[in-house]
């Protein structure tokens, strides 16, 4: 297990949260309570990017955080 720190954005309380994450386990996709407000997130990991798309660091993994709503599609 290849443990990573990432920031992301919660999609509810927009504040900044850190995440551990692990790039080496192949697509994932979980639900994790966001430490500020307590709200449940959708947290989407893939292997690769450096960035994400608002710049804030995720570190070997793509980490897409959602709110409920927007993952019902998914």
């Amino acid at each position: 297990m290849n443990l990573e720190s990432i920031r992301q954005r919660c999609p509810y309380c927009g504040e900044v949260i850190e995440l551990l994450v692990d790039p080496s386990a192949g697509l994932q996709r979980y639900t994790e309570d966001c430490e500020v407000c307590c709200r449940p997130m959708v947290v989407c990991v893939e292997g690769g990017n450096e960035w994400s798309d608002d710049g804030l660091d995720s570190g070997g993994a793509a980490v897409t955080v959602l709110s409920e709503d927007e993952a019902g599609g998914l």
